[in-house]
């Protein structure tokens, strides 16, 4: 069966959110560099990277699904882009900037429509707020290994929620996938969800 969507990346956070509503997969992940343009805003760097990445992959001949979604979420605090941590330093240097302190969690989306060319894509903004942390409590983190692969050294699906004193805005966005914006941008091109199971 031709799956309704091919996910342009590897994340699991992302193939389980879309699994969840009831979407079926192919999961190609994209080979793009994600180095961060000088002077790039976040809305701009996240929904240029998911643009590219879902394009990437809609360019690949071996593959017979449609649609494509490519998405980047990056971590945003005084105006810096906040990435993956290369090491347990970096992840310790990010989690105390972040701690007892309000930031910025940008997700980017593009969904590609392999048979027109349509592209819908955009970019949301969510703001957490984390508790204040002691170094210890850092260092204990970091132990259970849930920073290595997420930007800003948290993930709020998992342990990290334990930081996160409230947030403003889209939870599923944070995670690493505006939901409610992808979902109205498949319907728009027409995929089939359970919401509008009536495809193109």
């Amino acid at each position: 069966m031709t799956p309704d969507l091919i996910l342009a990346s590897a994340s699991p956070r992302r193939r389980e959110l879309l699994e969840r509503i009831g979407l079926t997969l192919e999961v190609v992940p994209s080979d793009v560099d994600e180095t961060v343009v000088p002077d790039e805003t976040p809305a701009v760097h996240v929904e240029r990277l998911s643009r590219a990445k879902a394009s990437e992959v809609a360019g690949r001949t071996d593959l017979e699904g449609r649609f494509v979604l490519g998405s980047d979420t990056v971590v945003v605090i005084d105006n810096e882009i906040l990435g993956k941590p290369e090491d347990d330093d970096d992840a310790m240097k990010m989690l105390q900037r972040l701690q007892g302190r309000q930031h910025e969690v940008w997700s980017g989306f593009a969904v590609i429509d392999r048979q027109t060319g349509r592209i819908e894509s955009g970019a949301v903004v969510t703001e957490v707020t984390f508790r204040h942390l002691t170094r210890g409590e850092i260092a204990g983190y970091i132990a259970t290994g849930e920073p290595d692969d997420k930007a800003g050294s948290y993930g709020i699906q998992g342990i990290g929620a334990a930081l996160v004193e409230k947030i403003d805005g889209s939870y599923t966005s944070v995670v690493g996938l505006p939901l409610c914006a992808v979902i109205k941008a498949l319907e728009d091109l027409g995929v089939p969800t359970p919401f509008r199971p009536t495809g193109p």
